[in-house]
């Protein structure tokens, strides 16, 4: 993997070198070099300048298409994933030097300067990533005394020392001595013996959350401990007393009631029959190496390939034996290494929703239907499709498999928003082989419709996993653990059914009504996905109007008043991800191009073209345009888990502005049009 040295996305392998063949099927003449510069003011100037940015972003994107077809861009999150990986290389006895080097580099330069580590750009320091950055510093051998240990120690126990980070940093602690198995919420294997219909199963959780719990719970079970390497007693408001009590809540409401049972459990552990224990963690073990993908990871994301081989590991799995060398292997493809000598790893990889959304970017912005450069992005897509049944079964048994997944193996979690957008960049390419093209189109808009739940909308991995339980086990205090329908991955799904001609389909009339009431009181709508409500709002209005509402319906009326008041002054959009727990920050922050973008989709999918707000958002993007046709933009605008996980998607940059861009020169797609 490769990166450039000015923070845009790297490729993997080499580069495709399209850009030759650009000018000769694009519409319009291309510009030899950009300067981003200032846009025009008469209506005509702009026009020009949005035309020019838009074939400066296009020949860009050509030219970062893989060999095999595929975009993919760094997916950055924050030093955890990092920190994580060395401590996991330790624990295994495998830590090198030259590894320890290079993240110990990426590591020190997030570092802010009160000592913290942050879980997104500009945002506050964050208690559990600065323990685990200051942990992963002390291994690569910084001094506790050295300053900028100083200062993130002090910052730590100001926050209220490693007692008050979260259960995963201490289980990620526990695991050398640095925090008692016995002070941690219990996990027990026996969870896996819950029927599926039964409170709390582990299909209960989202696919992302099961896949971390299943092997942890063989790491619960164990309580493994390595000699650590050095004590943490700068990290602990009071060394004698690392872990003080806490009062439970009253047992008359649910958080009372949990821990209680957690209580109960942890006796359970001092008890538990040793042949039931066994056979629950037998079960975990297959459980985990059934779902192992063909690359070797568990469903493309680095945690529970980190969980699920410490917990093959403690259950006799050796580092040579085949599923252990490959996870490993596995984990190394998730580094990204820079040309300072830094290493930086990707908590997943985003290959299909890339290149999808890279697809339809340049579809849109006038690259011919036929362009070899999409043909050939399609043809990787069609390979990518699953057609083999994974865990989404479980709620919908007997539905025919047939989606995409987000990363290059995912087999047993293909995605819903993945397979509404690669079949919407499949309307707009015309493939040498249609008879291949629309088997799979049905396969999927089957497969999507059957993943609808039971409201009328649709989560990305699960239908109807909407229990509120797991969210109040005392373990679950990071981020989502289900799955329930979002109003970004409905939008993308309706906008889908509609290019499929299934507008007046009574699921899709469904899906639209839950969008309808999911409007938030100030017209805008939540976004699950990304950041946030600008999101949520750039991707329900073109699905909205793709299903035929009027631009004049009072819903999208108000929409479009409440992005007109939240543009900013210098005529783009952003949104803080504090947005997400403080109200106060809803559409506010520093214009970004992917927001800017969004905003501009929304608008102009409710035909605002002529409208000042989308002059000035046009005209930002094309003042802000590098000259090597993308945008700067460190700020995160992707999400994990809404605020607790926060994503920087390095190809958000190019691809949304590209795509509003082509959309204002070209003007909107729609069914029948693209092709």
């Amino acid at each position: 993997m490769t990166a450039t040295t000015d923070g845009s996305a790297g490729a993997v392998g080499p580069r495709a070198a399209a850009a030759s063949t650009t000018n000769e099927s694009r519409r319009g003449t291309a510009a030899a070099s950009g300067t981003g510069g200032s846009a025009p003011s008469g209506a005509s100037g702009l026009d020009e300048a949005a035309a020019r940015a838009a074939e400066r972003a296009a020949g860009h994107l050509l030219a970062r298409q893989d060999p095999e077809g595929w975009w993919k861009g760094d997916l950055e999150t924050n030093v955890t994933m990092d920190a994580e990986d060395l401590l996991l290389r330790q624990f295994l006895g495998i830590l090198d030097a030259d590894t320890t080097h290079a993240a110990a580099l990426h590591i020190r330069r997030e570092q802010r300067e009160d000592g913290a580590w942050t879980t997104f750009y500009g945002g506050p320091g964050d208690l559990s990533a600065t323990v685990e950055a200051y942990v992963a510093l002390r291994l690569a051998g910084d001094p506790p005394e050295a300053p900028h240990m100083a200062r993130a120690s002090a910052w730590v126990r100001a926050a209220g020392g490693i007692a008050s980070a979260r259960v995963f940093t201490r289980i990620w602690l526990a695991l050398f001595g640095w925090w008692r198995w016995e002070d941690l919420p219990e996990l027990p294997p026996e969870l896996l013996f819950l029927p599926k219909w039964f409170p709390l199963n582990i299909y209960d959780f989202g696919c992302w959350a099961r896949q971390t719990i299943v092997p942890l719970t063989v790491v619960s079970a164990k309580r493994p401990v390595r000699p650590a390497p050095f004590p943490l007693d700068e990290l602990h408001t009071d060394p004698d007393l690392p872990a003080p009590p806490r009062p439970l809540a009253p047992a008359t409401g649910w958080d009372g009631l949990f821990q209680r049972l957690d209580k109960a459990l942890h006796v359970y552990h001092r008890v538990a029959p040793r042949a039931l224990r066994g056979t629950a963690m037998n079960q975990a073990a297959r459980w985990i190496i059934e779902r192992q993908e063909n690359d070797g990871c568990w469903g493309g994301i680095q945690p529970p390939a980190v969980y699920s081989v410490i917990a093959l590991h403690l259950l006799g799995y050796d580092l040579q034996h085949p599923v252990m060398r490959a996870g490993l292997a596995s984990l190394d493809r998730f580094a990204v290494w820079r040309e300072d000598g830094s290493r930086m790893i990707e908590a997943c990889q985003s290959p299909v929703w890339d290149t999808c959304l890279a697809t339809i970017a340049l579809a849109d912005a006038g690259l011919e239907p036929d362009h070899p450069a999409l043909v050939k992005a399609v043809d990787w897509m069609l390979d990518e499709e699953i057609t083999r049944t994974g865990d989404w079964a479980v709620r919908r048994p007997g539905l025919p498999p047939g989606g995409w997944a987000f990363e290059f193996h995912n087999d047993n979690y293909p995605d819903i928003d993945d397979t509404a957008e690669v079949l919407l960049a499949f309307r707009r390419v015309r493939h040498p082989d249609p008879a291949r093209l629309e088997a799979a189109v049905a396969r999927g808009a089957r497969w999507t419709l059957g993943m609808q739940s039971r409201g009328g909308a649709w989560g990305a991995f699960d239908a109807d996993n909407t229990s509120a339980l797991p969210n109040k086990l005392p373990f679950c205090d990071f981020g989502e653990v289900i799955d329930p329908p979002s109003a970004d991955v409905t939008a993308h799904v309706v906008e889908m059914l509609a290019f499929e001609g299934l507008a007046d389909d009574p699921r899709t009339r469904k899906g639209v009504e839950w969008l309808l009431a999911a409007q938030e009181p100030n017209g805008a709508w939540f976004g699950r996905w990304g950041v946030n409500h600008v999101y949520g709002t750039g991707s329900v209005l073109p699905a909205l109007t793709a299903a035929g509402l009027p631009v004049s319906h009072p819903a999208i009326r108000r929409s479009v008043r409440w992005l007109g008041s939240v543009q900013n002054e210098d005529g783009g959009w952003g949104e803080d991800l504090r947005s997400y727990h403080d109200e106060g920050w809803i559409g506010r922050g520093t214009s970004t191009a992917s927001q800017t973008a969004w905003a501009l989709l929304a608008l102009l999918a409710a035909g605002e073209r002529d409208s000042e707000p989308v002059r000035r958002g046009v005209a930002w993007l094309a003042e802000t345009q590098r000259e090597d046709g993308t945008w700067d933009e460190p700020y995160f605008t992707g999400t994990g888990f809404p605020w607790d996980f926060s994503i920087n998607y390095h190809l958000y940059r190019l691809v949304f502005p590209l795509t509003a861009l082509g959309r204002y020169v070209h003007g909107e797609p729609s069914p029948g049009k693209a092709r």
